[in-house]
């Protein structure tokens, strides 16, 4: 089955489907939608720089999450104790 990289136009979200001739097209994982545009796919390669820009992508996104959570537990703090 082919993997294929899509984002979708609705609110942003890039994913991977496995994708079969067969099946109706995807739809984002997030909102639903299925105004999505199929990436490009590169072929998979698996070298020490990749593997580390994935490590440093992940680590990122990590960060950026828990970062949200932080915020709106600190909100909802607020808001408690107003």
């Amino acid at each position: 089955m082919p993997l294929y990289d899509f984002v979708c136009r609705a609110c942003g979200r890039e994913f991977e489907a496995l994708v079969r001739p067969q099946d109706a097209p995807p739809a984002c994982p997030a909102c639903r939608s299925a105004d999505l545009t199929r990436q490009v796919s590169s072929f998979a390669l698996s070298t020490d720089e990749r593997r580390e820009a994935a490590a440093l992508t992940s680590r990122k996104r990590q960060i950026a999450g828990r970062k949200d959570a932080l915020i709106a537990e600190e909100e909802a703090r607020q808001h408690h104790d107003d």
